[in-house]
């Protein structure tokens, strides 16, 4: 069998177009994911029970349950509520909460990592909690959580496919709409794995220039 990719050639501008959406929808969920992960880290470390049992009830349930019942559960299942969300928001929403319970992770465990004398250190000069978490703690965390957070972003992005689903017009739901067309899955799908592929090199090697420049940052605020 021959591969004739001149039948990709004319969806080349569609398929870019649909990438461009898949990165859209990836930026604005991983945005989600950082709020709820910081929000349900902060749950974890307080010392009130119940936060920590809420925030341990979503982690555990997240992580429990696969993506695609997620993505279900708020695009079909919303609007039996009276909230009915169109395709992109549902994918946004979904892979937002999804990633979430992973970023919590993340950044409780950067949280933890610093040495409490610093928040310490920081309440005896007159600090606030908040203020220290904020000028003192948080700022070391996130250097910590920046490999974790670049490759839970790709991870999104390759989750986001998922979408398609749910109808969706990313990357995934037009390259399997336009190779069934065509009769040419195997020459659409290598074509859409270049796609992704290309986005995802691209995600590590901007991840691994911020780490650079961080690494810098701090070394010379050390000097």
């Amino acid at each position: 069998m021959k591969l004739d990719f001149s039948l990709v050639y004319e969806y080349i501008p569609y398929l870019l177009k649909a990438s461009v959406l898949t990165i859209e929808i990836s930026v604005l969920a991983i945005a989600v994911s950082v709020l709820f992960g910081l929000a349900t880290a902060f749950m974890k470390i307080s010392h009130a029970k119940v936060l920590q049992k809420l925030a341990d009830f979503y982690i555990n349930f997240i992580r429990g349950t696969p993506l695609l019942v997620q993505l279900y559960l708020v695009y079909f299942g919303l609007p039996q509520l009276g909230l009915e969300l169109d395709a992109f928001t549902s994918s946004v929403i979904g892979l937002g909460i999804n990633g979430g319970a992973y970023v919590a992770e993340i950044f409780r465990g950067s949280i933890t990592s610093i040495p409490f004398g610093q928040m310490e250190a920081a309440r005896s000069l007159g600090m606030s909690y908040p203020m220290a978490m904020r000028k003192v703690i948080l700022p070391q965390a996130f250097r910590f959580s920046l490999p974790p957070l670049g490759n839970q972003f790709i991870i999104t992005l390759k989750d986001s496919s998922l979408c398609s689903v749910i109808t969706a017009e990313e990357l995934m739901h037009n390259t399997n709409r336009f190779a069934s067309v065509n009769f040419a899955y195997l020459e659409f799908f290598i074509v859409a794995s270049i796609l992704y592929y290309v986005m995802t090199y691209t995600i590590a090697k901007a991840i691994a220039y911020m780490e650079r420049r961080v690494s810098v940052g701090e070394r010379r605020s050390n000097v």
